[in-house]
């Protein structure tokens, strides 16, 4: 038995990693201050005795008394509608936060692991992008707090690593969908999904010609944990090869939502990428990992989730 500390681990993918690591009958300390994340995502969890719960800033100094095994710093706002609302706390908790965490699992001898973003791409010149491609950011562009953000994160803790000889692993993270995005989340399938449900507009931006990569919860999850066993430093890509554009996604979910909505254009945000399409070939080979959720399946299963979630904030 392990314990971990995750943090963010309220948040969407947080709580999935926790409930992952509980159900291998480790313990979990989740930690979170609920700037984006939610009570309920962890509220079965609190029964568990082998679940606590902290809450704590993780740009703030961190104790923990007990020992750890594991460090996953996951918090972070990881949304447009978050992180421009949340400018300088997104830019702490990837700095401070990531500082904190570090020193924190250097005092415990404890594994490290980053969660870090396909926004250190930016908006990519080449595509698939893969690890070794360095990205195309604005940093003083509204999008570059949360963009900077992680690519300092990334700095910091390759420089734990070869200063300290930390043990360190760094995932970057491609568009992730599933049960427990927030209904107000702000990106494309929360978004796309909530109208489709309630026979709104979808709002697609430019002309949708825009591409992205979609993988479902649970790929993401089994691709932390063969990274986190793997004896390797530098950043993996975890996401789903399969580029569609956002026109052609929108399409599909009213098709799967059997929705009447039609799609309303609206002008392309700043520094909207243009592409996003991961290079997994390192993930196939170091870690034995490729998606394996279909999208239409993960779509229903997430469709039937904020389903439920619309009929219940209309009770």
């Amino acid at each position: 038995m392990a314990r971990y500390l995750v943090t963010g681990g309220a948040g969407f993918i947080g709580s999935h990693l926790c409930e992952h690591f509980l159900s291998q009958g480790h313990e979990v300390l989740c930690m979170d201050n609920y700037s984006t994340g939610a009570k309920a995502n962890v509220g079965a969890l609190l029964k568990n005795p082998r679940f606590r719960f902290i809450d704590h800033n993780v740009s703030r100094y961190i104790e923990i008394q007990e020992a750890l095994d594991f460090v996953l710093h996951f918090a972070s706002p990881a949304s447009p509608v978050d992180y421009l609302e949340l400018p300088i706390p997104t830019l702490k908790v990837g700095a401070l936060g990531t500082h904190n965490t570090l020193g924190l699992a250097k005092a415990k001898n404890a594994v490290y692991f980053l969660a870090s973003t396909s926004e250190v791409y930016g908006d990519p010149l080449v595509r698939p992008q893969s690890e070794e491609y360095w990205g195309n950011v604005n940093p003083i562009g509204p999008r570059g707090v949360y963009d900077e953000a992680k690519r300092f994160a990334e700095a910091m803790t390759m420089a734990y690593h070869r200063y300290h000889g930390l043990d360190t692993r760094i995932v970057r993270i491609f568009n992730t969908y599933g049960p427990r995005m927030r209904v107000q989340d702000g990106r494309v399938v929360p978004n796309f999904i909530m109208q489709a449900l309630k026979g709104e507009p979808l709002t697609v931006y430019g002309q949708g010609q825009q591409t992205r990569s979609f993988q479902y919860i649970d790929d993401l999850v089994a691709g932390i944990e063969k990274l986190l066993k793997a004896d390797h430093h530098l950043p993996v890509n975890i996401g789903n090869p399969h580029e569609m554009t956002v026109l052609e996604f929108a399409k599909k979910i009213i098709e799967l939502t059997a929705s009447k909505s039609e799609i309303m254009y609206k002008p392309l945000p700043e520094d909207d990428p243009q592409v996003r399409q991961p290079d997994i070939t390192k993930a196939r080979r170091i870690l034995g990992w490729e998606p394996k959720v279909k999208l239409e399946e993960g779509l229903m299963r997430t469709i039937e989730y904020f389903r439920t979630k619309l009929t219940e904030s209309k009770a």
